[in-house]
C-alpha cells in the first residue's frame, strides 16, 4: 500500500503549484545569507489580511502576536515573517516594515497628510545559531536587510528546502528546510507554508517514512509505502540529542492561509486546527524547549458559505496541508554548499 492519494481522486486536490500561493492574494519572498546560513521568509497579502494565531512551543520567540487577539483593535496585517536567526531574526519583520511603509501600506490611526500608516508585521523565529555558520556579526546581523530583500523579491514561486528561514534549519535527526503544499475545495482554498526546525523526528524509526505519509498526494514527498510507519511507546525516529544538549536549539513556524472571507475570531480557530498538522508530522512536537508558532491568513476573496460547519472543514484540510508541508520542506532540503562532507545533519534524500 502507497501513501500517495491516487491520481484524478475526488475532492479536495492541490493547486497548480501546490503552494500556498495558490491561495488567491498572496505572494511568498525569501532572502538567505549563505555565509551565516540562515535566512528569512515573508507571505506578502496583496491587501490586509485578516490574521490569527496560535502558539503551542514552551519556548516562542514572536513579534505582535498580542495584537491578534480578537478583542484588539488591530484586525489585518501587512505581512507575516518567518526568519531563523533566534532573537536577532525578530529585525527581519524592520525590514519588512521598513519596505511596506515606503510603499504608503499599513494602519492608519491618523489619515491626515505627514501621518504615516503603521505597517503591522507580525512575526515569529526559530534556532539556527548553532549551525556552523558564521555569526559574528557584532552590531550589524544581516536581518533587516534579509527582510527588505524578501519583500522585494516576493511572488507566486518560491524555493523549498533549504531556502528561506529555513535555510539553517534541522528537523530532528534530518536537514530541515522550508516547505508548502495547497488544497483547493469546494468551501475555498487552503495553503500551508512552514519552516522546519523540529526537535522532534519528522520520520519513523526507519529514517524514512514521514509521519505525514498517510496525508501525501501524488508522491509529492517521496512516494514511499506506509510499511514503515509504526513506532513503539517512545520511538520517535531521527530527533535531535537528548536534552539539554539538542534542547533549545529548535522551533517550527507556519502560516496557513485561505482565501475565505474570515473574522478574527474564526481565523484563530482555523489557525488553533491547523496546528494538528504538526503533530501529525513531528514527533514528538510542542514540548518545552520548541517554540512552535502557527499564523492563520484570510484574503477574503469569497464569503465563508456554510457556517461553522464549512469552517470546520478548513480547519481540517488546513490541518492536513500543514502536515504535508512539514513533509515536503524535508523532502526538498538538501546540504549547505559550503559544508564539507558529513558536517551537518543528513539530508532525508541521503538516508534512502
Amino acid at each position: 500500500m502507497n501513501g500517495a492519494a491516487p491520481k484524478g481522486a475526488t475532492g479536495p486536490a492541490p493547486g497548480p503549484r501546490n503552494l500556498i500561493t495558490d491561495v488567491p492574494g498572496l505572494a511568498v519572498g525569501q532572502a538567505e545569507d549563505v555565509g551565516a546560513r540562515t535566512g528569512v521568509t515573508v507571505i506578502l497579502p496583496d491587501d490586509r489580511a485578516v490574521c490569527a494565531v496560535d502558539v503551542r512551543g514552551g519556548g516562542p520567540g514572536t513579534r505582535e502576536t498580542d495584537a491578534l487577539a480578537p478583542e484588539n483593535l488591530v484586525e489585518a496585517v501587512d505581512a507575516v515573517v518567518l526568519s531563523g536567526g533566534s532573537v536577532w531574526g525578530l529585525a527581519a519583520a524592520d525590514g519588512a516594515v521598513a519596505w511596506l511603509g515606503a510603499r504608503g501600506r499599513g494602519f492608519r490611526l491618523a489619515d491626515r497628510p505627514g501621518v504615516p500608516p503603521s505597517p503591522v508585521v507580525p512575526a515569529a523565529i526559530l534556532f539556527d545559531l548553532a549551525n556552523g555558520g558564521d555569526k559574528a556579526w557584532g552590531e550589524d546581523p544581516p536581518y533587516r536587510e534579509l527582510g527588505r530583500r524578501a519583500c522585494a523579491g516576493a511572488g507566486p514561486d518560491f524555493d523549498l528546502g533549504t531556502a528561506g528561514a529555513g535555510y539553517g534549519a534541522a528537523a530532528g535527526g534530518l536537514k530541515g528546510g522550508t516547505g508548502s503544499a495547497s488544497l483547493l475545495s469546494a468551501d475555498g482554498a487552503v495553503g500551508a507554508l512552514v519552516c522546519v526546525n523540529s526537535w522532534g523526528s519528522v520520520a519513523a524509526p526507519d529514517g524514512r517514512t514521514f509521519w505525514a505519509t498517510p496525508f501525501e498526494i501524488d508522491g509529492e514527498f517521496g512516494g514511499l509505502p506506509l510499511d514503515g510507519l509504526r513506532a513503539g511507546p517512545g520511538q520517535w525516529g531521527p530527533s535531535k540529542a537528548p536534552p539539554p544538549a539538542g534542547a533549545r536549539q529548535n522551533t517550527t513556524i507556519a502560516c496557513v492561509a485561505t482565501d475565505v472571507a474570515l473574522t478574527p475570531a474564526q481565523a484563530r480557530r482555523l489557525a488553533v486546527m491547523a496546528q494538528d498538522g504538526l503533530a501529525r508530522a513531528i514527533r514528538p512536537v510542542h514540548a518545552p524547549f520548541d517554540g512552535d508558532v502557527v499564523f492563520a491568513l484570510s484574503t477574503a476573496r469569497r464569503p465563508l458559505v456554510g457556517g461553522d460547519a464549512a469552517l470546520a472543514r478548513l480547519g481540517a484540510l488546513a490541518a492536513d496541508t500543514l502536515a504535508r508541508a512539514v513533509a515536503r520542506g524535508v523532502f526538498e532540503a538538501t546540504a549547505w554548499p559550503d559544508a564539507p562532507p558529513g558536517e551537518g545533519p543528513p539530508a532525508w534524500r541521503h538516508r534512502r
